[in-house]
């Protein structure tokens, strides 16, 4: 009687109406992923028809419709039609009458979505199997210069894709870098970790400082002592050094003041301002048309600065005078001289002289 009353006391409320389990043992992995089979879709086929459609650029358009038949086969094997419209540039996906897993249509419009990021077609089709997962990371907007944005991209790469080889290996996850996205497949936690380094990469954090951290914790996960304590004092603590540059010393020349004896003269008062202006005794009207015309006259003469300084580049340069011969540099008199002499050898024209009145009217003398 006394062992009956002890085992009584020692059931609690909680366990008292708890009962044994024989389909549930430690045996069992809980978070493991049945697939989904034929025989699982016992309500037959959908009342409704669902689709999905992506645009895909240009450049993809000669691939796709390489590896368009291997898309087909992959599809049609769970009961997916699809369709190539290289007129408009889209991919649809649609539900059949034989598709039965109701959520193999997400999974086709994630496959066409890779396909459009320029993610392989062997690659791609994995996308179909229910331990595989995918995430199109937007790293465009993240940075809004455009010059920081590719040197940030590339060093999320890496020399020659080492930093992107280090993160699949870590991750477990296929990583591809196109344009202003970042293509990801794997599993949700690697997505999920992938995605944060993505971002924080955008956001000027070195990925080298998540790989170092991913690193420790693959080993401390190899442990089975350290399975139920907390990381945080075996994961490295990275500070932010906000390093300002050094100012530079501007040595000023140092000006001999003269000494008064008198204080400086105290700032004046917007009363003593207008004052001088003479607009105290106006109108505020009158005061508002003064500033107008004021500003006025100092925008046109900003305009005639900015006409002036428009028109330097059509002002066309000195023109250079070529060095002369000793004859070009000659004076009136001396030609005159000259041509005077010339005449008497009859060395001008074939024996007809010149008349005298051309040497008289540049010599200025008069015919006797």
């Amino acid at each position: 009687m006394a062992s009956d009353d002890e085992s009584a006391a020692k059931k609690t409320k909680k366990n008292q109406y708890r009962k044994d389990k024989p389909w549930d043992h430690d045996g069992i992995d809980h978070w493991k992923i049945e697939p989904f089979k034929v025989e699982d879709a016992k309500s037959g086929p959908f009342l409704e028809e669902s689709s999905f459609a992506t645009l895909f650029p240009a450049y993809r358009e000669k691939y796709l419709r390489e590896v368009w038949p291997v898309v087909t086969s992959s599809l049609d094997q769970r009961g997916i039609a699809c369709e190539l419209n290289l007129i408009e540039g889209s991919m649809t996906v649609r539900t059949t009458r034989k598709t039965f897993d109701p959520f193999i249509i997400m999974k086709a419009r994630d496959l066409i979505k890779l396909l459009a990021r320029s993610v392989p077609v062997k690659q791609a089709v994995k996308i179909l199997d229910d331990h595989m997962q995918c995430d199109i990371i937007k790293i465009g907007n993240l940075v809004n210069n455009r010059e920081r944005f590719v040197k940030r991209r590339d060093r999320l790469i890496g020399p020659q894709g080492s930093t992107l080889k280090a993160l699949e290996l870590l991750t477990e996850c296929y990583i591809l870098v196109q344009g202003n996205t970042v293509a990801a497949m794997g599993s949700f936690q690697g997505l999920k970790t992938l995605r944060r380094v993505v971002e924080d990469c955008m956001r000027n954090v070195h990925p080298v400082y998540h790989i170092k951290t991913l690193m420790i914790k693959r080993e401390l996960a190899k442990d089975p002592n350290l399975k139920d304590e907390n990381w945080d004092r075996f994961l490295p603590k990275f500070k932010k050094s906000n390093t300002k540059p050094k100012k530079r010393k501007v040595d000023f020349a140092k000006k001999d003041k003269v000494y008064t004896p008198f204080p400086p003269l105290p700032t004046p008062r917007k009363e003593d301002i207008l004052l001088e202006t003479g607009e105290y005794f106006l109108s505020e009207e009158a005061r508002k048309e003064r500033r107008k015309q004021s500003k006025q006259k100092e925008a046109e003469e900003r305009k005639l600065l900015k006409r002036a300084d428009r028109e330097k580049d059509f002002v066309p340069p000195p023109e250079k005078r070529r060095a002369r011969g000793d004859k070009e540099n000659r004076s009136a008199k001396e030609m005159a001289q000259s041509l005077a002499l010339s005449e008497e050898k009859g060395k001008v024209g074939r024996g007809k002289p010149y008349d005298d009145d051309v040497s008289r009217f540049i010599t200025g003398t008069k015919r006797q």
